[in-house]
């Protein structure tokens, strides 16, 4: 088990290197001149070559690279050659001049927002897409499990911003039901019930897509299983119907439950771009969009950076997970 985990982690660290390498090349030696992308329509000679000095772009790309790996674990100082140099601490990610804030400041102030959407999304969907599966794994050909097949159907084929555009207009706009989204600093612990309300819409725009994707999975991993002999012979010594479903149906079936559950979450700690954009939150993807906008490169590369790194490390834990549940790929 320990060479296992070393092996996945050294994978995990050559990749988190390749990373660097990638932002780096995609958002400093672009064909087109990164400095002018952010001089906006105001735009000069003079303001391209202080914006290019700004973000350092008038040195060697060796020197580039070495500056922004070595920000990230010692931190770095902008403008040392004037009056006002910027120092950047370790983890330096980079500085919106945009903004006049360092990188991880933005990203850190708006995590929260898209963590809490993450988990109260994955919670809900990963429960009614468990739950439900199971049961029409059960109920084969029954009305119930064409009933939720149907249901999982009709959730799949829908678009998340049509999904969360109709929630916003019917239960906010039209039955006044829940009041218009607004996120508060302190958010849950200082106001769980404005929380609550806040999250609730936009946890079930992300889950409905994804619970449907999840009962369709577990649906056809439980049946897969069903089939196999040893599960045929835990039914024959008579073992509950709850024990047969739970320890040696579900067990079994869980790999591809957790490779794509531990994905789907990394990619929402990413920024659940269209949810939040919908909903008025502030929270990554809200920010990467501002960002694209606005062509903040230092900004953009660092969400890039982070929400990169957070499926890199969705992997390791998915692979991690697959020792525990499956032992067998511990020899893989």
């Amino acid at each position: 088990m320990a060479g296992y985990i070393v092996r996945r982690t050294l994978g995990m660290v050559v990749l988190l290197v390749l990373l660097t390498l990638a932002v780096f090349v995609l958002f400093s030696l672009m064909p087109a001149d990164p400095a002018r992308l952010t001089c906006g329509k105001a735009c000069s000679p003079q303001i391209i070559e202080n914006n290019r000095h700004r973000l350092e772009l008038d040195i060697p790309p060796v020197e580039q690279y070495q500056r922004f790996v070595s920000g990230i674990f010692f931190g770095r100082t902008y403008l040392a050659d004037t009056k006002r140099p910027l120092e950047c601490e370790a983890p330096c990610l980079g500085y919106s001049f945009l903004r006049n804030q360092e990188v991880l400041d933005l990203i850190t102030k708006a995590a929260p927002v898209t963590f809490w959407l993450a988990i109260g999304g994955f919670v809900t969907w990963m429960t009614v897409g468990l739950v439900f599966g199971i049961v029409a794994a059960l109920k084969r050909g029954r009305w119930q499990d064409r009933t939720v097949m149907g249901i999982a159907l009709v959730g799949y084929s829908l678009p998340s911003f049509f999904i969360g555009l109709v929630l916003y207009f019917f239960v906010i706009l039209f039955l006044h039901l829940l009041p218009n989204p607004q996120w508060k600093a302190g958010m849950p612990f200082k106001d769980l019930g404005g929380f609550v309300q806040t999250m609730l819409l936009p946890w079930i725009t992300i889950a409905t897509l994804n619970a449907a994707f999840y009962m369709r999975l577990t649906r056809n991993q439980v049946l897969e299983v069903f089939g196999e002999d040893y599960v045929r012979t835990a039914r024959a010594k008579g073992l509950k119907e709850r024990t047969v479903v739970v320890k040696h149906a579900l067990r079994a079936g869980l790999t591809p439950i957790v490779t794509a559950a531990g994905l789907d979450l990394a990619y929402l700690l990413g920024g659940a771009i269209i949810t939040e954009n919908i909903f008025n939150l502030p929270g990554l993807g809200s920010l990467a969009i501002g960002s694209v906008i606005a062509s903040d490169l230092p900004l953009i590369s660092g969400i890039t950076l982070i929400a990169a790194t957070l499926i890199i490390v969705a992997n390791l834990v998915v692979d991690l997970l697959y020792a525990v549940v499956d032992p067998r790929v511990r020899v893989g």
